[in-house]
C-alpha cells in the first residue's frame, strides 16, 4: 500500500544512523515483555497475529521472534533506514512493510495485538488510534512500552543518582523541536480525550459515532533495571535520542562537556573493569479495543 505520509525532521535526521541505534539502543526485561505479552492476552497462545508499530531497527520484534508461541508479526516501520536493518536480521516469522500508524497495510481486523514499542509518544494522534482500532480483531489489545533511562526520564519521576539528574536536566534544556517524547508525559492525553463531559461535546460524539475506542484507565505497569556499561557505550547511547544526535559543531563539544563533568559527580559506580552503572525504569502500559 503507497503512503504519502512524511516522516517529523527530528525522526528522520535524528534516527539517521540506524545501525548505531541498533547496536547501542537496549533490549527489554524479559520479565516486562512477559507481563505485557499476558495483559495482551497472547502469551502461551500459539500463531495468533501481531502488528508492531514503527518497530524501527527490531529491538522488540527479535523478542517477539524469538518467543515459543510462533507469532505472525507484520512489522510496520516508515523510516527506511531503520527499516533495512530490520530486514537484515531476516527473523523468521516477521513480515516487515513500510507504512505508518495512521496508514498501515494491514487488514482489517487481523491483529490479536497491536504493540508500540518505544515510539507511541511520536504518534499519540485520534488519526491512529482510530487505525489501530480498525486492524485490531474484536477484544483485543494495544500494549505499548518504552524503556526509559535516568537520564530521558520524565520531570516527575524521581533521580536515582546526582549525576543522572544533571544529565536530564541537561535533556530537558536542549531547545525542543515541538514534538513530544515519553518525558513529555503528553501521550497519555489522546486516550483521556475520547472521554467528553461536556454534554453538547457527548451528543456530537454519539451524532457522529465518534465513541471512545479504547479501554481507560490504561493499565500500568514498571520494571526497574540497572545495567553496567562502559563510559564510550553510554554516551553512544546518549547519542541515540534524536534530540542529541542532531547536535552539531560547539553544540555536540558543549553537549559533551557537560557529559564529562556529569560523570565526576561522587555518586558514580563503576565496577572493576570501570563500566558505570546505568539505572532505568522500564515503563508498559495497555488498553483494550472497545467494539
Amino acid at each position: 500500500m503507497a503512503t504519502t505520509y512524511e516522516l517529523p525532521k527530528a525522526a528522520s535526521e535524528g534516527f539517521k544512523d540506524a545501525g548505531a541505534y541498533d547496536a547501542y539502543r537496549p533490549s527489554y526485561p524479559p520479565e516486562a515483555v512477559d507481563a505485557l505479552l499476558h495483559h495482551l492476552k497472547i502469551a502461551d497462545k500459539p500463531n495468533v497475529n501481531v502488528v508492531e508499530i514503527a518497530a524501527g531497527t527490531g529491538k522488540f520484534t527479535e523478542l517477539l521472534d524469538k518467543r515459543y508461541e510462533n507469532y505472525n508479526i507484520h512489522a510496520v516501520e516508515p523510516h527506511a533506514g531503520m527499516r533495512a536493518e530490520l530486514e537484515k536480521k531476516q527473523l523468521r516469522n516477521v513480515t516487515v512493510t513500510d507504512g505508518h500508524a495512521a496508514k498501515m497495510p494491514v487488514e482489517d481486523g487481523w491483529a490479536d495485538a497491536c504493540i508500540a514499542a518505544q515510539s507511541f509518544h511520536w504518534f499519540a494522534t485520534d488519526e491512529a488510534l482510530k487505525e489501530i482500532h480498525r486492524i485490531l480483531a474484536p477484544n483485543a489489545v494495544l500494549g505499548m512500552i518504552w524503556n526509559i533511562e535516568e537520564y530521558n526520564k520524565p520531570r516527575s519521576w524521581p533521580s536515582v543518582t546526582s549525576w543522572g539528574k544533571k544529565l536530564n536536566d541537561w535533556i530537558w534544556s536542549i531547545s525542543t523541536d515541538g514534538l513530544p517524547r515519553f518525558r513529555d508525559e503528553a501521550w497519555q492525553g489522546v486516550f483521556e480525550k475520547q472521554t467528553k463531559h461536556n454534554p453538547l461535546e457527548i451528543l456530537k460524539n454519539s451524532l457522529t459515532s465518534n465513541f471512545p475506542r479504547f479501554s481507560l484507565p490504561l493499565g500500568e505497569e514498571t520494571v526497574k533495571w540497572t545495567v553496567w556499561i562502559s563510559e564510550d557505550a553510554l554516551w553512544a547511547r546518549i547519542n541515540t535520542l534524536s534530540q542529541v544526535s542532531v547536535l552539531k559543531g560547539e553544540q555536540r563539544d558543549a553537549a559533551h562537556k557537560t557529559f564529562k563533568e556529569a560523570l565526576q559527580s561522587s555518586d558514580v559506580e563503576r565496577n572493576e573493569k570501570g563500566e558505570i552503572a546505568l539505572h532505568g525504569v522500564t515503563f508498559f502500559a495497555w488498553t483494550d479495543k472497545i467494539e
